[in-house]
């Protein structure tokens, strides 16, 4: 009988396990947290819900007033501020480190939302996930499972690469963009604002870069069909605009990350500033996509003399911790033939032109360090040699990254076959909008594992994240953007933040059919192959 019993409650156990299993699988929260328990009841949210926090905090103050705003702009449902009832949305901080700086933990029961966090960051985390815990329509009146959560991000680098040099995208999609992010909680955006084909970043100490080399005559069509559209495009974002969305970030807990290209991808500062070159010219802002072979003079001085002038202004503009300076795809034919560049490589007794890159990296950090800066570049920067403190983005594989941390430099993962965005979704692209190439369908942006096996324990903490790069030469309108990033972002996003062990396409897929409700009522485009 005693066995029985044992089996009875062992069986009840299993029973409560599996159910709450289920029930959590049935809330649409992207990222899904790291732990989740659904109880039985809800919390009903209306116009007069009253929304509690200290009035003194200026982040409490702050990151209510987005809450305040959301559900007043997709509701119609006005908070109140009564703090006299006991049924309220509360936030508050708390000194608990257990979930670090960006974690947060919510109970929700049938009088009261309960956010806190040691953190502005982790109290606007909790409130996306109250967001995402909504319908995905409009209600006069909505509610919210009854719920104990306990969250915090895997890693600490969760990002988002646009590059505008290809194709200009306005402020106002800037700021839509930083909102979609903050909603799946990622935290870095890396700005890619120069480029052979556009400089899109108001340099006031080198005006001719705005007025010369942020406009090409004319672009390609199609795959570098040799056939032009015959007009001019261009633009570039003031530095009053650059204040502008670094603040808007920065509300939103995001970091924006410049990225200025050297030594290669420079052509278009060249066309401007041609005795920055090997030839003296004649130089022209692309029209056309690809690697050129027109680079930044590595053997003049004067060359660094301006790049220090560019990042000065960029450091001031950028409060970000990091500056990316490129150093991909640089071809060394014209440093080969430069008398400049041959001189430097004897001066400082380098053995050749990959040696001489690794001194233009290492020189250029030296300066960034001048301004308590740290430089990341692609994987390009560990030929010739690493600089002392440099970030690796590895994009060619995972070989760059693996070698970095092997090196004990710090590693953000972004491989071009598991996380450009701007490959197909769909083998069939005659469907689809003109596309870089490649196939990266939901699935595998969904089952990257960012974390290399060749790694160590030890080693895997150099890690510091991953991100999806949405390089622009074949996505020329927002519509087409949105389509591109999304969902793979929320993909990714789990990705950067859920536990590894919690993942599960099949579970992902089943969020995502509320999550595609919710972008379109956020007026997102997306790609709804795998819905």
């Amino acid at each position: 009988m005693k066995t029985i019993q044992i089996k009875s409650k062992l069986l009840l156990i299993v029973l409560v396990l599996f159910t709450s299993h289920l029930k959590a699988q049935t809330i649409s929260i992207i990222p899904q947290p790291v732990h989740l328990v659904i109880h039985e009841g809800s919390f009903n949210i209306t116009s007069g819900t009253n929304l509690i926090y200290d009035s003194s905090n200026e982040e409490l103050v702050h990151i209510a007033g987005f809450l305040t705003k959301d559900l007043k702009e997709y509701y119609n449902i006005e908070l109140s501020s009564n703090s006299g009832d006991k049924k309220a949305i509360r936030l508050k901080f708390t000194p608990s480190t257990d979930f670090g700086k960006e974690g947060y933990s919510m109970k929700i029961n049938q009088d009261s939302v309960f956010i806190t966090a040691s953190s502005a960051n982790g109290i606007f985390y909790g409130v996306q996930t109250l967001m995402q815990m909504l319908p995905p329509q409009p209600s006069a009146a909505i509610s919210v499972p009854c719920v104990e959560i306990k969250d915090q991000p895997r890693f600490e680098w969760r990002g988002l690469m646009l590059d505008v040099g290809r194709h200009f995208y306005p402020v106002f999609y800037i700021k839509k963009l930083l909102d979609n992010m903050a909603m799946f909680k990622l935290n870095n955006f890396h700005w890619h604002l120069t480029e052979d084909q556009g400089w899109r970043i108001e340099i006031k100490k080198y005006p001719k870069l705005t007025e010369i080399s942020s406009w090409r005559n004319e672009t390609v069509v199609g795959h570098n069909t040799q056939k032009y559209d015959g007009i001019g495009y261009g633009g570039f974002y003031t530095q009053e605009q650059i204040k502008e969305i670094v603040k808007y970030a920065a509300d939103r807990y995001i970091t924006i990350v410049p990225e200025i290209e050297m030594p290669g991808h420079s052509t278009a500062a060249l066309t401007a500033y041609t005795e920055l070159g090997c030839t003296g010219g004649s130089y022209q802002v692309q029209t056309l996509w690809g690697v050129s072979k027109d680079v930044y003079c590595a053997g003049k001085e004067q060359t660094f003399q301006f790049l220090e002038g560019v990042l000065n202004e960029v450091c001031d503009l950028f409060p970000s911790k990091y500056i990316h300076i490129g150093g991909d795809e640089c071809p060394k034919d014209s440093w080969m033939k430069c008398p400049y560049c041959q001189k430097r490589i004897k001066d400082e007794g380098l053995k050749n032109e990959n040696e001489l890159q690794s001194y233009f990296v290492r020189r250029i950090e030296k300066y960034l360090i001048s301004r308590n800066k740290k430089l990341i570049g692609w994987d390009e920067i560990l030929e010739g040699g690493l600089a002392p403190e440099a970030t690796v983005m590895s994009w060619r594989g995972i070989k760059g990254g693996i070698e970095a941390a092997k090196q004990k430099h710090d590693v953000i993962m972004t491989p071009e076959n598991n996380l450009y965005i701007n490959f197909y979704q769909n083998r069939n692209t005659d469907t689809e909008p003109l596309a870089f190439g490649g196939y990266l369908p939901l699935k595998k942006v969904y089952n990257y594992e960012p974390v290399p096996d060749e790694l160590s324990l030890q080693e895997s903490k150099y890690i510091l994240g991953a991100q999806a790069n949405a390089w622009t030469e074949y996505i020329s309108n927002i519509q087409d953007l949105e389509y591109m990033v999304f969902p793979r972002l929320c993909a990714l996003s789990e990705v950067v933040w859920s536990p590894k062990e919690s993942k599960d396409f099949a579970g992902f897929q089943k969020r995502m059919g509320t999550e595609y409700l919710r972008l379109k009522m956020y007026n997102i485009n997306y790609c709804d192959h795998s819905y």
